[in-house]
């Protein structure tokens, strides 16, 4: 029997990409939630009692929540905010994980961000910088406190946007260089994201092997932005003269503390998925194909 997987916020730059990418390489039934009234799976996700309506409604085998508040700065500014997209919405998941499906499986999309020690970051390295990772580590901990089956994955990713409203990383890098805009990236700054249809591929696996527990989802060893952005660019044929490196320290660009180092020991990865994670360089060459494709 077929699968009913509810997508919470299925317009944002990840869940744009997964919808498609699950109604195209799967044969569940995928409902994708959104704000919207024409759409048959609407909901107004901060209101306890239309998030109910809809999940009680649907009553899904799998749910996969990607609601969140990620703006750093707006996160820092507006506390409430951040626990109302970050943590309330999943707080309140547990009346029908109670009283309705206790076998649904909840996938969350949580953050390397939670993450700041020198070099690759166990699962229990945790060092909060900002209300942000507070806010995503607090929503990890309502998930614990009532879901049997639980998937939370940390992780960051990269790659071209399918949200009319919504540009990526890349989208900037790519738009910068191709019409010689100087921008300035942060060499000081390390992460190792994936792929944004390395991770779709993912999260099906995890629907269908019922993957549990908290994962670290990243690609191997990682790098600093600057040398993100020079490679990525390069692979698109540019020779990154717009880009200027500098230090997050002393640049004056940020307004809220944030993590250095994000790179992620990926053992669970290896182990919760039984493959080898690919490697940053891997996941660029991926996702430039995509900006070179007509």
């Amino acid at each position: 029997m077929s699968k009913d997987i509810l997508i919470l916020g299925s317009s944002g730059l990840l869940g744009s990409s997964l919808c498609d990418f699950l109604k195209l390489e799967s044969s569940y039934n995928v409902m994708a939630h959104s704000r919207d009234k024409s759409n048959p799976y609407f909901a107004d996700i901060l209101n306890k009692d239309d998030l109910h309506r809809l999940i009680f409604k649907t009553n899904p085998d799998v749910i996969i929540n990607l609601v969140a508040e990620t703006n750093v700065d707006l996160c820092e500014k507006d506390p409430d905010l951040a626990y109302q997209k970050n943590v309330r919405v999943l707080e309140e998941l547990k009346p029908f994980f109670i009283d309705k499906n206790q076998n649904c499986h909840l996938i969350h999309i949580s953050t390397d961000h939670i993450y700041d020690m020198d070099g690759l970051n166990d699962l229990d390295q945790i060092q909060i910088r900002n209300i942000y990772a507070l806010s995503k580590l607090a929503g990890e901990l309502a998930i614990k406190s009532f879901a049997k089956n639980y998937t939370i994955l940390r992780t960051n990713f990269f790659g071209k946007s399918k949200c009319s409203n919504r540009t990526s990383f890349t989208d900037w890098l790519a738009e910068a260089s191709n019409n010689n805009i100087k921008i300035k990236i942060f060499d000081d700054v390390f992460f190792s994201p994936l792929a944004i249809q390395t991770l779709c591929s993912l999260i099906l696996y995890a629907v269908e092997k019922k993957v549990l527990g908290t994962i670290n989802l990243g690609s191997l060893n990682g790098m600093s932005k600057a040398e993100f952005a020079h490679k990525f660019i390069n692979c698109l044929g540019n020779d990154g003269a717009n880009m200027e490196t500098v230090s997050s320290k002393t640049s004056g660009l940020l307004q809220t503390a944030r993590p250095l180092d994000m790179r992620m020991n990926t053992s669970s990865f290896e182990e919760s998925f039984n493959t080898k994670p690919p490697t940053l360089l891997d996941e660029i060459f991926l996702v430039a194909s995509e900006y070179k494709e007509k």
